[in-house]
């Protein structure tokens, strides 16, 4: 298609057959990079508030919609898991188990309040980075999961450092840094990056699994 992808430090790398599902007829990144956000604003317009889609959202079947909502009209794959290798993320064949896991995991976090409602923000938020379950938009679609999980549970919503986390920079390479440190699983400077105000227990609203 003639587009050089100009990825900033932690995003995945896109290979040939990936690249041929782009949709719209585009030049530059700068192009690419203006109408992703399109679709992912409008992704976010039809989530925010939709009870229906939030109470599904922890769910293998919640996630992968989201993100094809957010990339529909930009790749063919949105939605989809990627099948294959990346220098991050977990072993193609592991996603759906490993996305599963996770589900079951924030739901006994939140039913048990095994943590606060800032570190299980957290906590999801870098596993579903760390698991990378498609061939790309992972970062953004983490955050708007995060997003959509603090605004079900009636928490805060994280500012993201309040300026553009797809470019490089120093916030975002403060970000990365955060999620380094929750690979060791000190999740401190990835709670203080997202700049959360929350009670010191979760709550137990927990979006129950399914589908619509």
């Amino acid at each position: 298609m003639g587009l050089d992808f100009e990825l900033p430090e932690g995003a995945s790398p896109i290979d040939p057959d990936e690249a041929a599902g782009l949709i719209p007829s585009i030049a530059t990144q700068s192009e690419l990079n203006t109408f992703e956000a399109i679709n992912i604003g409008e992704a976010a317009n039809w989530a925010i508030g939709n009870k229906r889609f939030l109470r599904t959202l922890l769910s293998d079947d919640g996630l992968r919609r989201l993100h094809k909502r957010m990339f529909n009209r930009t790749w063919k794959w949105a939605g989809v898991y990627r099948i294959t290798q990346k220098s991050i993320g977990v072993e193609a064949y592991r996603i759906s188990m490993e996305v599963r896991n996770l589900v079951a995991d924030v739901e006994c976090w939140l039913k048990f309040s095994s943590y606060t409602s800032a570190e299980v923000a957290a906590r999801f938020h870098h596993r579903l980075v760390e698991i990378h379950p498609f061939a790309n938009g992972n970062g953004r679609h983490a955050r708007l999961a995060t997003d959509l999980l603090c605004e079900f549970q009636g928490w805060p919503i994280s500012k993201w450092g309040a300026t553009n986390l797809v470019k490089d920079g120093e916030v975002r390479r403060s970000y990365i840094q955060a999620l380094k440190s929750a690979d060791g699983r000190d999740f401190a400077p990835l709670i203080e990056f997202m700049d959360l105000k929350f009670p010191e227990k979760p709550s137990e609203t927990v979006a129950p699994s399914g589908t619509t």
